[in-house]
């Protein structure tokens, strides 16, 4: 039943083959949609090597860099959109980002340079991604962002993502109601830790999956994949009634107090 021939989706945040946005990837793929992958550009074009290795199985007909620090390539991207396929379906963000000082120390302590880079790379980058994509959603769409318990709860070791992650909740909400008239819907998926790339640079990250195997109604964590189903099923016709939403898959864990 789930079926996104014909789709267009566009797929941010990959890394490498542990990152949760490739498990979203695989999975868009695997349901029929057209793949279009940005990437985080870099003076010696190591990122772009490792992401382009990893998504050449599922031949995606985009693959453009994209620092959502950059305006100009913000544009750009869409424009490429634009010009390859003249609509765009799903827009996958799965992006962010907080220093070391941001995820470690005395929350207080956390500079103003540090707040104000996260908040653009994690939070603000959702909204003005919208902006863009919203005049090629001109048969309505999905968009689907990637969030965490640590944005409603204190989580050791998470500080700065939780005021940012916060924020990109509520962001969801704000956008599904601005762009609900057009018949794009605007959800997140809060997963449960996996260890990624991104995963570990939040100290003690073993010791959170751990607890979550302990204590989950599932006893375990969730993988990828399985992360990647639920953008799949967000992202098609299956879930046209669902918009502004946080949807856990995290084995669980949420609904324990203890």
């Amino acid at each position: 039943m789930l079926d996104l021939t014909g789709k267009n989706a566009l797929v941010t945040g990959i890394a490498n083959n542990r990152s949760i946005a490739w498990g979203i990837a695989q999975q868009l793929h695997k349901a029929g949609a057209n793949l279009g992958v940005t990437y985080l550009p870099d003076e010696k074009g190591r990122f772009e090597k490792k992401v382009r290795e990893v998504v050449e199985p599922l031949n995606p007909s985009i693959f453009v860099p994209c620092n959502v620090q950059d305006e100009a390539q913000m544009e750009e991207t869409f424009k490429v959109v634009e010009e390859t396929w003249g609509k765009l379906d799903i827009l996958i963000h799965c992006l962010a980002f907080a220093d070391k000082e941001g995820l470690s120390g005395d929350f207080s302590g956390i500079s103003r340079e540090s707040f104000t880079q996260s908040l653009e790379i994690s939070t603000f980058s959702l909204g003005n991604m919208a902006k863009y994509a919203k005049p090629l959603m001109s048969e309505g769409g999905s968009i689907v962002t990637l969030t965490y318990v640590g944005g409603v709860k204190v989580i050791p070791n998470y500080n700065l993502m939780g005021v940012a992650k916060a924020g990109l909740e509520m962001t969801v909400r704000y956008l599904a109601a601005e762009l609900g008239p057009q018949n794009i819907r605007v959800n997140a998926i809060s997963a449960g830790p996996i260890r990624t790339l991104a995963a570990s640079a939040v100290g003690g990250i073993l010791d959170m999956i751990h607890h979550v195997e302990a204590v989950a109604p599932l006893r375990r964590t969730v993988t990828q994949l399985e992360v990647g189903n639920t953008a799949t099923f967000l992202s098609s016709d299956l879930a046209s009634g669902i918009t502004g939403q946080v949807i856990y898959v995290d084995a669980g864990y949420e609904i324990m107090g203890m």
